[in-house]
């Protein structure tokens, strides 16, 4: 199912190891509202969509967050490059870099580790479309997060097309809702299911 291109979605060439924006930037490759979190969201949601349009922009979009995840894994890694024991200490990298040395793991930038509790499949197209659209609201406000408190160049590029591609998943999740509505028995589906509520 899945093709590999060997290239980032969009480049990151990183001049400048900065410990201290890998700390935050972190959250997106494990935090609660990270790349890895999207990625299986979706993938795992497509199974029960029951419109083969709704399993398509699911595989899309999770597909394409794992090109994600890669992204601010190459990030990470870029920032952590070749550092000093004397640079480790003095940015507070230290206590990440005794439990992972400058590996790239799964965690927020609080340092709680990645859980899938931070993730839902309900197999319901309403409740799970609805969190989709929620999670990438989430995602995009953490991208605005990070885009505030990093100034270097060769780092916001990449998170501000990151951030653009959260939006556009937000519309194309919300273009999915209506269609799933628009095919419902009754239009206002929060108020009267018709398999239950007489």
């Amino acid at each position: 199912m899945f093709v590999y291109e060997k290239k980032l979605q969009y480049p990151v060439k990183i001049a400048n190891p900065n410990p201290k924006y890998a700390q935050i930037i972190i959250s997106q490759y494990g935090g609660p509202d990270g790349e890895l979190g999207a990625s299986l969201r979706y993938l795992s949601q497509r199974y029960s969509m029951p419109y083969p349009e709704l399993k398509g922009l699911l595989t899309d979009i999770g597909t394409e967050e794992l090109g994600h995840l890669e992204m601010i894994g190459a990030i990470i890694y870029q920032l952590t490059r070749n550092l000093s024991p004397e640079e480790i200490k003095r940015s507070g990298f230290d206590t990440y870099f005794v439990d992972h040395t400058a590996g790239v793991y799964p965690t927020a930038a609080s340092g709680f580790p990645w859980t899938a509790a931070s993730m839902q499949s309900k197999g319901d197209l309403i409740t799970d479309l609805s969190e989709d659209m929620g999670a990438e609201q989430k995602a995009r406000t953490t991208y605005d997060n990070i885009l505030r408190l990093v100034d270097d160049p060769d780092v916001r590029e990449p998170i501000k097309f990151l951030r653009e591609r959260e939006i556009v998943h937000f519309q194309r999740f919300g273009e999915g809702l209506r269609l799933a509505t628009d095919r419902m028995d009754c239009k206002n589906f929060y108020a009267f299911n018709p398999s239950f509520d007489k």
